[in-house]
């Protein structure tokens, strides 16, 4: 199977995100097995077909390296982080970046290492065994259980940034993006907002011509 490391979309969706109009095309990106040799553990999945960021990737299918973490580590800080901030229009591959940035955290200190996997442990105990395999209901009592702890104050403050801050969550909701950079929106889809509803014209009164 061929695979293609998230960060590598992610990269390239940043790029395309410079162009005037404001859309950004499907990239050309080399796939690769070999960063997938390394690391504790690994996560694999499948962007759906006719997806917004399936239609941007060179493949379907992404991977995601954890250095510190399991995969079934991972994989429950991913599930954690869908009960905390569920949006059907994310896949996986989203979710992967919170793992992703949290191993991070556990790569560069011990501490933190040990605090996500007793917060993983407790899940799967309050969940009856495995968390991630847990009915939702299960899940959302599971996380709600922890709420108290250190280790959900730490899942939940990266979530904001893992999963809203990255040019893949930026384009499955339709934000083009910093602009001032670029020049501002004026001539960059000022008007382009395509993910709220169009207000009325009582909302845009003539102009004061005093």
């Amino acid at each position: 199977m061929k695979v293609i490391p998230i960060m590598a979309v992610q990269t390239a969706l940043a790029e395309g995100c410079g162009e005037d109009s404001g859309d950004v095309p499907k990239q050309n990106l080399p796939l690769t097995r070999r960063s997938l040799l390394r690391g504790s553990g690994l996560l694999l999945g499948t962007l759906a077909a006719g997806s917004t960021l399936a239609l941007l990737a060179p493949s379907r299918a992404w991977a995601v390296e954890l250095k510190t973490l399991s995969s079934a580590e991972g994989t429950t800080l991913m599930k954690m982080g869908r009960v905390l901030y569920p949006h059907a229009k994310l896949p996986d591959a989203v979710y992967a970046l919170l793992a992703k940035d949290l191993d991070a955290g556990a790569t560069s200190d011990p501490k933190t290492a040990t605090l996500l996997r007793e917060g993983v442990a407790s899940l799967d105990k309050a969940a009856g065994g495995n968390f991630a395999k847990a009915s939702a209901a299960r899940q959302l009592a599971a996380v709600k259980s922890v709420e108290s702890t250190p280790f959900f104050a730490a899942v939940r403050g990266k979530c904001v940034t893992s999963l809203y801050d990255n040019d893949m969550a930026f384009a499955t909701f339709g934000y083009p993006g910093s602009s001032w950079e670029k020049g501002g929106y004026i001539t960059r889809g000022f008007q382009d907002l395509k993910w709220l509803p169009a207000p009325s014209l009582a909302a845009s009164p003539p102009p004061w011509m005093g």
